[in-house]
């Protein structure tokens, strides 16, 4: 396998092993602007939407959220995945509902 199949994979890998659920619940804390905000919309605990976006931080290496002075803005990163997440959201609900001629 080439360099560029390997990284390929490798990334494949780590996006597979996110839950939808975690993402769906970065994108409402990034629309918020707010974990109890994202929480409340939700209907989840403040702590769920916590612990998931620590989650896909310390899955992917990286800060998605910069807590500076109690207000909470997006990262490169967070803006990147932000656009990839609900591009791969839409996909994932497509890709549910093609196949419900099959049931």
């Amino acid at each position: 396998m080439s360099a560029t199949g390997s990284a390929i994979c490798s990334r494949s890998a780590s996006i597979s092993e996110m839950e939808l659920e975690q993402l769906r619940i970065f994108i409402a804390v990034a629309e918020h602007g707010s974990y109890s905000a994202a929480a409340k919309d939700l209907f989840v605990s403040h702590s769920t939407t916590s612990r998931a976006v620590s989650a896909l931080e310390n899955e992917l290496g990286v800060t998605l959220f910069d807590r500076k002075n109690r207000i909470l803005g997006l990262t490169q990163a967070g803006e990147s995945l932000l656009r990839d997440a609900r591009e791969l959201l839409e996909n994932a609900a497509q890709l549910k509902n093609n196949l419900k001629e099959f049931r």
